[in-house]
């Protein structure tokens, strides 16, 4: 029988909605009840008293005056199976109009004793108007439900089960989006809440669960869940990263629902869920931009971003913008990437022509000089660098002249026209360095605290580890190791680096900046280090694949100067608190002048003139005794 009901509805409502002209008839018809039900009502169900010549008039004339509100209002044009209140609300003015208008008529007929009010009371238009309202709630409700029940929900489709975090507005909206998929595949079992006062309460028939509760696998295996949605728009805090450590638990796949604001056409729909990225995972805290310090600190001031078009530059780029500089000039040698990312920036709320894209290399001392003096900024975020280890270590010569030779001309140039404020972004690899890249950031710190103190603008240096998903790093190649299905490939199983989120480091950037006075190496707290084979494990469960079945992690062995452990700080060095909690300032050997002059100077004209990548890595390690290489030809200089 529930077979055959099944069939019905999915015949009927499965691939067509009802013509607005049956919805109409139905609706008049509905009139029709409404005005019997209410005379048998008032003759105490006395069927032989309903029937007179006048009370047909009037009837007719409910119909007459019932069909013309329609019209107005356009009731009939609405489909019953997404009945809503607003549906609800036509159809109550439209009664509303029509018991007026056959109110008006009668009582007009009466002054002309042509009709006789005792056939048309109040009350009984109280009765109609109301048994009117309850026959097409019912109709659409009904249809509604068969709607859910036997075409949204069919038996025959159902194939894996489906939890929602967060019982809201949003959570019922996202239940909804599946709901009007039929091909998703997907029945909701259940929403999830930290509320407690919600736990064990239903919305529209589907019960509310505690995370206790739902995460089970009693619970998760009887209901077939397979995925989570959460459905909270914050994505911060214990509450996501317990859902997310429990999907990969039990591998289950973790979705997310965009901002609102990001909802196409102001709805939401099952293909615009994202999945959660191991980025979001490892988020550690919330980006908040309003803040009053950072704004007062930029706001209407010119300020040059160098390596702009890089995942950290860009970064800061976007972030400047949103407190107002008067001027942002974007500093990069890379012209693809720059044009796009000015074409992304021309959709910034903040984007008034006020940005600059700017072409050429920080090693052309001509280029540099030109753009400082045409634009004179105020503020330097130097984040242009060579990064790469092992390409670095076969480069030596070309790490040295852009990260060494680059950092120095873009400093002298900043001090030649008053820059008040010159930003460094350094990386933890220049702490006891095993490479060349490693060593060449070091060489740049000394160069810039050196600098400081010795002219009006303030030199600074911020450190930090790596950074989630930029340019090269291991998440972005990860991500395309598992799209093409190959081998995750790690250098070392036991290999542990410090992760932070882009926005959150360039955050911590720009409270150092605005805490910095000259001279400081600030430091970051990058929280608890984490171990890259770990990290492929999880983007793996997170991508829905089975570890080993479906894809493999494959160790390659350590790279040219790559070693196990990065560190913050060296075994020379202790830190210093500030009153940001997550920013420290390390002390650090400090140089003589004599030295700075002679080493930089050999090591800027060893880069540029001829000099080989052996004599180059010789000068380096001479200014920095720490610096031992690691799986590199040059750990025999270190014997």
């Amino acid at each position: 029988m529930n077979t055959l009901l099944e069939n019905w509805v999915l015949k009927l409502l499965g691939k067509r909605y009802l013509p607005v002209w049956l919805i109409l008839v139905l609706d008049l018809t509905i009139v029709g009840f409404s005005f019997l039900f209410a005379l048998l009502l008032l003759t105490n169900f006395s069927f032989y008293k309903i029937y007179s010549p006048e009370r047909l008039q009037v009837w007719i004339l409910l119909e007459v005056a019932y069909g013309f509100s329609f019209v107005l209002f356009s009731s009939y044009q609405s489909a019953f199976r997404h009945t809503g209140v607003r549906d609800l609300t036509r159809l109550l003015l439209a009664s509303i109009l029509s018991q007026s208008i056959v109110y008006a008529v009668t009582r007009a007929a009466a002054f002309y004793d042509v009709f006789d009010v005792n056939n048309l009371s109040i009350a009984f238009l109280i009765l109609q108007g109301f048994s009117f309202i309850m026959g097409v709630l019912g109709l659409r409700l009904f249809v509604k439900l068969m709607y859910s029940r036997y075409v949204l929900n069919s038996t025959t489709k159902r194939l894996s089960g489906l939890l929602i975090y967060g019982a809201g507005t949003t959570g019922v909206t996202v239940r909804n989006a599946i709901n009007q998929d039929r091909s998703s595949g997907l029945d909701v079992i259940g929403f999830i809440d930290d509320n407690p006062k919600l736990v064990g309460k239903r919305i529209d028939g589907i019960k509310i669960y505690s995370f206790e509760e739902a995460f089970s696998l009693k619970f998760l295996g009887k209901h077939k869940v397979r995925d989570v949605i959460w459905s909270i728009q914050e994505e911060v805090g214990t509450s996501f990263h317990r859902v997310g450590d429990a999907c990969l638990g039990y591998n289950l796949t973790f979705h997310k629902v965009p901002n609102v604001k990001d909802w196409i056409g102001g709805s939401l729909s099952r293909n615009q869920f994202k999945r959660v990225k191991i980025e979001d995972l490892l988020n550690r805290t919330a980006l908040n931009l309003e803040n009053p310090q950072l704004r007062e600190f930029i706001e209407g001031r010119r300020v040059l971003v160098t390596g702009a078009a890089g995942s950290i530059g860009s970064e800061l780029c976007r972030q400047i913008l949103h407190y107002r500089p008067s001027k942002l000039i974007l500093l990069d040698n890379a012209e693809t990437p720059m044009n796009d990312f000015l074409l992304e920036l021309q959709k910034h709320a903040q984007f008034n022509n006020n940005v600059v894209g700017a072409i050429g290399d920080v090693t052309r001392e001509n280029r540099v000089e030109e753009i400082f003096t045409m634009y004179s900024p105020e503020l330097v975020f130097h984040a242009a660098a060579y990064k790469h280890v092992p390409m670095m270590e076969i480069n030596a010569k070309e790490a040295v002249r852009v990260n060494v030779e680059g950092t120095r001309l873009v400093a002298e140039m900043a001090v030649k026209v008053g820059v008040s404020k010159f930003v460094m972004i350094s990386t933890d690899k220049a702490v006891n360095p095993t490479n060349v890249m490693g060593a060449t950031k070091r060489a740049a710190e000394i160069l810039i605290q050196n600098m400081a103190g010795k002219s009006k603008t303030e030199f600074i240096t911020t450190r930090f580890g790596n950074v989630l998903g930029s340019n090269g790093s291991v998440i972005p190649l990860f991500r395309r190791q598992i799209e093409n299905r190959e081998n995750v490939t790690v250098t070392h199983k036991d290999i542990l680096r410090y992760f932070m989120t882009i926005p959150e480091a360039c955050q911590l950037v720009f409270q150092a900046a605005t805490m910095g006075k000259g001279g400081e190496i600030f430091v970051f707290d990058m929280g608890e280090p984490v171990k890259i084979y770990d990290l492929a494990v999880k983007m793996i469960k997170l991508s829905g694949l089975t570890l080993g079945t479906d894809i493999k992690i494959v160790e390659t062995g350590l790279r040219s100067g790559e070693k196990l452990y990065e560190e913050l700080l060296s075994n020379a060095e202790s830190t210093l608190p500030t009153h940001h909690p997550k920013i420290l300032i390390a002390k650090v050997r400090e140089y003589k002048d004599e030295e700075i002059v002679s080493v930089f100077g050999k090591l800027g004209y060893a880069a540029l003139n001829g000099a080989t990548d052996r004599d180059l890595v010789i000068l380096l390690k001479g200014l920095i005794p720490e610096y031992k290489s690691q799986n590199s030809v040059y750990e025999e200089l270190d014997s």
